[in-house]
């Protein structure tokens, strides 16, 4: 199986519309918070299978976010944490390293999956994969704005291995 994981959109739907189409043919997609506005709902929904939701510090709109992916079939909001099992393996998300990072130390989990800081990242705690695709948005903030290629994720369950993928003919804020 594999599945796509996707992070920190704020609001940039034309890094997201190329991420969602370069991923179309992956069995499940989840977004690991700060998509910031509800319209990105919309951008998701695009994805032809399940996806799968967490909220971030900058989703202000939570009621409207929800709301807009209860309208649609495939779509599912989860608050801050989603667990569940796919083709045998236990896998979390939420938004934020310094909660990831823990819940990867648990031992609990095969892959714990994460964002906030913009940070691509794939790498083992223990037996525990824990992955931070990286931002679509395609920028970080650490000491400003900083530039970075719009990255996300694919995990393999067969391998329990992620891979890191740049979205195509996209940059960040050009």
């Amino acid at each position: 199986m594999r599945i796509a994981v996707f992070s920190d959109i704020h609001d940039n739907l034309w890094n997201l519309a190329a991420a969602v189409k370069s991923v179309e043919d992956a069995d499940v997609l989840l977004c690991c918070g700060d998509l910031c506005s509800p319209f990105v709902i919309d951008e998701l929904a695009k994805f032809p299978r399940d996806v799968h939701v967490v909220f971030g510090n900058n989703d202000a709109d939570l009621y409207r976010i929800t709301a807009k992916a209860g309208r649609t079939r495939h779509v599912r909001v989860y608050g801050e944490l989603f667990r569940q099992d796919f083709a045998g393996r236990r896998l979390a998300m939420n938004h934020f390293d310094y909660l990831a990072k823990p819940m990867a130390k648990s031992g609990e989990f095969d892959i714990v999956c994460f964002g906030h800081n913009h940070q691509l990242e794939i790498g083992r705690t223990g037996a525990c994969l824990l992955v931070n695709p990286g931002p679509i948005m395609g920028a970080k903030f650490a000491n400003g704005w900083e530039d970075v290629a719009p990255t996300f994720a694919i995990y393999d369950t067969d391998s329990n291995s992620a891979v890191s993928c740049e979205i195509p003919g996209v940059h960040g804020r050009d």
